[in-house]
């Protein structure tokens, strides 16, 4: 019997936009299963709670029958070691994004010798879409429907916008 690999996808996900759930389709049909690692960063001054990102990617995810969803506080190498995995994804959207996870790259494979980074560029029509840009609108009680899933889009409505 082999072994079933799990792969951890984290962010803050603040809001999760349709970018992210790019990345997770095509990760979950690499991986047996994929865990959403929903990150309580209290360094990124977050606009939506913990428990509404956590609930949003649950909703957003709920037909990926090998996703699921957590929140954790800790650093991403403990939170691996304690799910036992050692498949990490990334997704990139830029050069940008590309050279800082390269940095992070370092940082983790110091600290968890045995890691795997697995990163996945976005979509090309996705990756104009952040979470700060999404955030930005949010604020300014814009429209985000065309960024987000449907789940998320009525989460915020009915919530974080007044």
């Amino acid at each position: 019997m082999s072994k079933k690999i799990l792969a951890v996808f984290p962010g803050t996900f603040d809001p999760p936009t349709l970018g992210h759930f790019d990345i997770i389709t095509r990760a979950s049909r690499l991986f047996d299963e994929l865990l959403i690692a929903v990150a309580n960063s209290p360094s990124k001054h977050t606009l939506i709670t913990l428990e509404d990102r956590i609930m949003m990617m649950k909703e957003s995810c709920k037909d990926l029958p090998n996703v699921r969803v957590e929140g954790f506080c800790e650093l991403l190498v403990s939170f691996l070691a304690k799910q036992q995995a050692k498949v990490l994804v990334r997704g990139v959207r830029t050069v940008a994004d590309y050279d800082y996870e390269i940095q992070l790259t370092g940082m983790y494979r110091t600290m968890m010798p045995d890691l795997e980074i697995v990163m996945l560029p976005t979509s090309g029509n996705l990756s104009y879409i952040s979470s700060t840009l999404v955030r930005d609108v949010i604020i300014h009680r814009g429209d985000i429907s065309s960024f987000v899933p449907p789940a998320v889009t009525e989460l915020v409505n009915n919530k974080y916008i007044h």
